[in-house]
């Protein structure tokens, strides 16, 4: 008994605080913020889509644009729908003209996309009811007709 009162340590363990790392570790930040730019860059062209539409073709040359035009669809189903929401066709010409106000008035252009198989009838309703609504610089969007070359 009186050999072991001089060491008391000599079955315990010693404990040793480990120093606090003062680095930052940024490789699994920027993996992360990698993978994140990938999938921002895939995805975003796929936001600007909107209605779904078979646009007729024609040799037209595209029109410059700054900002985001102010586009009227109307798909095969009849509907018709302003900048991405469906809207009945009494309601288009008051909300396109609160629209146009904060845009520029009855002067900002109006784009109108059309499925190829939409009542030519549905299209004209559209089309008067933009013309008396004082609505005179109208677009019709087409895609490029491919195989023929302009001259």
């Amino acid at each position: 008994m009186a050999a072991n009162a001089g060491t008391p340590d000599i079955g315990r363990k010693k404990h040793h605080r480990r120093r606090v790392m003062s680095e930052i570790n940024v490789t699994p930040m920027v993996d992360v913020m990698l993978v994140l730019l990938i999938i921002f860059m895939v995805s975003a062209p796929l936001l600007t889509v909107g209605v779904p539409i078979d646009l007729p073709q024609t040799q037209a040359k595209s029109l410059d644009q700054d900002k985001e035009p102010l586009t009227i669809s109307v798909n095969e189903k009849g509907q018709i729908y302003l900048q991405n929401a469906e809207i009945e066709v009494d309601a288009l010409v008051p909300k396109l003209e609160a629209v146009a106000q904060a845009r520029g008035g009855t002067e900002a252009r109006i784009y109108v996309r059309g499925d190829k198989k939409v009542d030519y009838g549905t299209m004209m309703k559209v089309m008067g009811r933009l013309s008396a609504a004082g609505f005179h610089r109208v677009a019709l969007v087409t895609e490029f007709e491919q195989g023929t070359k302009l001259q």
